[in-house]
């Protein structure tokens, strides 16, 4: 990961994403290799380049019985920062958060798109050279996910390097430079956004609905139309793809020789879940459940 550079882990639960951030920020130690962060060797010593980074958990660590503004000064001061240097930096990180309101309110009350702002915050309240955040927009609302993503883009423009982990592909697209596709604990790819869509530019897709068995009309387009690429989606659904332009005619007449009725016709960007699936082998409909389950705001 290169100085000032927005890098982003993307993988589903259980990936490694959390286990990588843990042992880049000292809280776990690897098993082999090294680790080198901010140009320090931490593999003897994790906790060397405390003072260059700032931590996101996924779950916040800060103390519901304080205030925002207490929090955060508590946090200033475990960087060794002096009392007026930590007020004045807790009010202007409440107030670029957009929590200057509530800087006077117990964290136990804030929600819990507030308490993701206010556990960012904290993370750079002794300005970090490094930002690691794990997920931090998953499971709030999408008023306060799309403000993270907005800060998240400021920092980036303002010369942080930051190192976000997601399983929000759109996520990924918009905000990082560099993308690595993780599966398993390994790293499956690595490039930039540009590089990893390029072989999909001209690509043409559809996302189709229907009436009847996923398998049985699998099979059957793949027999009637060998030209394009068919994946299933969804117990009744199928994307189609191929390198030039294509109508629903013929797809429309296989999948009623069949018994079916197509229900829905989408035509759809190529985009980085395209590229993801490809090269994990993680199929669309575990995609699309992973998604559905995060979304929910707990």
């Amino acid at each position: 990961m290169g100085s000032g550079e927005l890098f982003g882990l993307l993988g589903p639960n259980g990936a490694g994403k959390t286990t990588t951030i843990r042992i880049l920020t000292g809280l776990s130690r690897c098993d082999s290799g090294s680790v080198r962060v901010a140009g320090i060797d931490c593999t003897g010593n994790p906790r060397a380049a405390l003072r260059h980074i700032g931590v996101v958990p996924d779950e916040s660590n800060l103390y519901p019985e304080l205030t925002g503004f207490e929090n955060l000064c508590f946090c200033a001061s475990l960087y060794g920062i002096g009392r007026k240097e930590r007020r004045e930096r807790a009010h202007s990180l409440l107030e670029r958060f957009g929590l200057a309101e509530a800087a006077r309110r117990r964290f136990a009350g804030y929600s819990k798109g507030m308490k993701r702002k206010l556990t960012i915050a904290a993370g750079l309240i002794h300005r970090p050279e490094i930002l690691f955040l794990d997920e931090p927009t998953t499971g709030i609302d999408v008023t306060s996910a799309r403000e993270i993503r907005q800060l998240l883009s400021e920092l980036h423009s303002a010369g942080t390097t930051i190192l976000l982990t997601t399983h929000y592909i759109e996520e990924a697209e918009r905000l990082c430079d560099r993308i690595a596709f993780m599966v398993s604990g390994r790293i499956a790819k690595v490039d930039t956004v540009r590089n990893l869509l390029e072989p999909l530019q001209g690509l043409h897709a559809m996302d189709i609905s229907f009436s009847g068995d996923a398998g049985t009309v699998l099979a059957a387009v793949t027999r009637a139309l060998p030209e394009m690429a068919f994946t299933r989606t969804g117990p009744s659904s199928l994307r189609a793809s191929a390198s030039a332009p294509f109508g629903i005619g013929a797809l429309l007449r296989a999948i009623e020789a069949e018994g079916g009725e197509v229900l829905e016709a989408r035509r759809i960007r190529p985009s980085l879940e395209e590229v993801f699936v490809r090269e994990t082998s993680i199929g669309p409909e575990a995609m699309k459940r992973e998604k559905e389950r995060q979304a929910k705001p707990s």
